[in-house]
């Protein structure tokens, strides 16, 4: 699987792709809380707003981007800047491959050597797929956050997971 894959870091040629892979998931719901569509200018504005340990990747498939995965700081309180978030987005026909742990494992050896040492995983309460994947890949449920947001007409709960380098 891994000889037609690629991971790099993202660049201003892949951020319409990018905008498309989230649209699809803002658009079918139950994986993310945003409501408005996206575009090459919102991923823009995320980029250039990054700080020097935040990172947005992409996956190609034969140079094809099928996936993006990203690493943002968890707060802007400088106590926490050993912990960050991580997620993988990847295009509906690509999912159940293992393309996403691929690039989620990929994210992880990343975040250890920018030295953090907690990584977040926020999922709608509803994505139990998500959730799996996650705790395959080491994550583990701390919590849950009932009700936390409001989409699509209902409340949705939010799975807040963890995993801790030691």
């Amino acid at each position: 699987m891994q000889n037609d894959l690629k991971i790099n870091l993202a660049q201003p040629t892949d951020y319409t792709t990018i905008a498309n892979i989230y649209n699809e998931y803002i658009q079918g719901g139950g994986a993310t809380m945003d409501e408005v569509l996206k575009t090459a200018t919102d991923i823009a504005h995320w980029v250039n707003h990054f700080n020097d340990r935040e990172r947005l990747f992409v996956l190609k498939k034969i140079e094809q981007v099928i996936g993006w995965g990203i690493i943002k700081k968890y707060s802007d309180r400088s106590g926490y800047r050993t912990t960050c978030e991580t997620a993988v987005y990847l295009t509906n026909t690509e999912l159940g491959k293992g393309y996403g742990t691929f690039l989620k494992k990929y994210l992880m050896q990343v975040c250890k050597t920018l030295g953090y040492r907690h990584l977040v995983a926020k999922i709608l309460g509803g994505n139990a797929a998500s959730v799996a994947y996650n705790q395959r890949l080491g994550y583990t449920i701390v919590g849950t956050q009932k009700e936390v947001g409001f989409r699509d007409g209902q409340w949705h709960d939010v799975v807040i997971m963890q995993y801790l380098f030691r």
